[in-house]
């Protein structure tokens, strides 16, 4: 069982930046797929972007080029760096673990509200 803990959220203005990070509670977060999510009201849950162990990134476009996601494996952690915000970033940004080798588990963390005010 992994628990992931996010914190970093908050209110901020329009073009402001925020820094998300989420901390597993047991050091094999080296093998896992980590990634950000996020939820607005009213709305699916959605990829933001996802770091592999090799360090490989993936971003959705609508985040490319303002938001950076890193890991350190030493600490256990995986952040998101938010930069540029905008309104239609605001959200419940949730943390995600996906285990690379088998068996494949995933994980979730509760959630922290980030809201971009205009």
């Amino acid at each position: 069982q992994v628990q992931l803990v996010e914190s970093g959220g908050g209110l901020v203005q329009v073009g402001g930046s925020l820094r998300l990070s989420c901390t597993a509670s047991r050091r094999t977060l080296s093998i896992y797929t980590m990634g950000w999510y996020r939820q607005a009201p009213g709305k699916q849950r959605e990829l933001v972007a996802t770091i592999t162990s090799g360090g490989s990134t993936n971003y959705v476009d609508s985040v490319k080029g303002r938001f950076t996601i890193s890991r350190d494996n030493a600490k256990n952690t995986v952040y998101l760096q938010m930069n540029s915000l905008k309104p239609e970033d605001t959200a419940v940004y949730y943390c995600n673990a996906v285990r690379e080798v088998h068996p494949i588990l995933g994980y979730w963390g509760q959630g922290t509200q980030v809201t971009v005010s205009s």
